[in-house]
């Protein structure tokens, strides 16, 4: 019980820029539910997010933050779950610095004339266990 609790807290400032999505999320129309101890949100403001502020070719299907996935819609929470829990297994690992991490390694990648999404570390481990 104890290694669950200091999980959540250390990743809580990763998964508190998730639950800042919470209400915008209900009020825009979306939907949430609990899965595995993990937040999930989709559809409303979430889906417009992904779809537009993603710098990715028609946006990201999910993406995670802390204990908080945030997806497009329920099949792509379906489809992308094992793939997004393993992003979660990582923030448990880094905590606060996951997020710094995970943008420091695209940003240099990008720098580097690299694919700042498909080579950074943090994804290839989550294609590596859930594709």
């Amino acid at each position: 019980m104890t290694k669950v609790v200091l999980k959540y807290l250390w990743a809580f400032p990763t998964t508190s820029v998730g639950l800042l999505l919470v209400i915008p999320t209900i009020c825009s129309g979306g939907r949430g539910q609990w899965v595995a101890g993990v937040l999930e949100l989709h559809g409303g403001l979430i889906r417009w997010m992904l779809v537009r502020l993603v710098p990715l070719p028609g946006g990201a299907s999910a993406m995670t933050l802390g204990h908080v996935v945030i997806a497009q819609d329920k099949e792509s929470h379906d489809r992308t779950r094992d793939h997004e829990r393993v992003h979660v297994r990582q923030v448990e690992r880094w905590g606060p610095l996951f997020l710094p991490a995970y943008l420091g390694c695209s940003l240099w990648l990008l720098l580097r004339g690299r694919d700042a999404y498909r080579e950074n570390p943090f994804e290839v481990e989550a294609y590596q266990i859930a594709p």
